[in-house]
């Protein structure tokens, strides 16, 4: 990374122990590098170094963890319409690295499941560092807490795991949906069959944004860039 970018992240980093950046001024600077050095970037602000051995606590069938990609986190919050008002849950929330970023780009609180109790460590760590008080870690099987989330608006999974336990995710998302509109995003995640989702953001190798709702969408609604009921995209504040 250049120098003038490792010295942007320091100043960043510094003005958030601080509580001196927006979510518009945390996307500035983030867009002010260039998409191959924003991943290191992300990394210099957070304080985040090689990435950890994962545990014993990883039950079989789950993926080790590994960082999602700037890039695609950008394009999730650009086709989701992430807003200040929203609850960003992080299904398999590893560092809690993802949960941070959308939190700083949007202003959404955002909880993070996570089964490994050394990750969720580090990120409450991370987020004691950098004083994010609408960040929140919970330690335990994310395939069996996700349902619990009620007050989630947007839930997210990067490939935690697939097979049955991603089967039993959707299912205990589906009675959320009936009660209120959800998005779903996936990144490398092929989801299995779920009638009550409809994609809504424009076809991609590797991001999916789903709108949830009993029944799918009405017949005739608009697909991708809507951003929920709105007209128009909105830019995350």
């Amino acid at each position: 990374m250049e120098e003038t970018h490792r010295a942007s992240a320091e100043l960043i980093q510094s003005l958030l122990m601080n509580a001196q950046v927006s979510p518009a001024g945390f996307r500035s600077a983030l867009l002010g590098v260039p998409p191959l050095e924003r991943d290191a970037w992300v990394n210099q602000v957070f304080g985040l170094d090689a990435l950890p051995d994962d545990g014993p606590e990883l039950p079989p069938g789950c993926v080790p963890y590994l960082p999602c990609p700037v890039d695609a986190l950008l394009r999730l919050v650009e086709f989701a319409g992430v807003q200040a008002s929203d609850v960003f849950v992080d299904v398999g929330a590893g560092l809690g690295r993802a949960a941070a970023l959308v939190h700083l780009l949007t202003g959404a609180s955002a909880i993070g499941l996570e089964i490994q109790p050394g990750l969720v460590l580090a990120a409450r760590e991370l987020t004691r560092r950098l004083n994010l008080s609408r960040v929140s870690f919970v330690q335990g099987d994310a395939a069996s807490l996700a349902g619990h989330m009620v007050i989630g608006s947007v839930f997210f999974l990067y490939c935690p795991f697939n097979g049955e336990r991603l089967a039993k995710v959707m299912a205990d998302l589906e009675p959320i949906a009936r009660t209120r509109e959800i998005l779903v995003c996936t990144v490398d995640l092929p989801l299995p069959p779920c009638p009550w989702l409809t994609l809504v953001s424009p076809p991609s190798e590797d991001l999916a944004v789903y709108r949830g709702t009993p029944l799918g969408l009405p017949e005739g609604w608009p697909s991708w860039g809507t951003r929920r009921s709105l007209s128009s995209p909105r830019e995350p504040r």
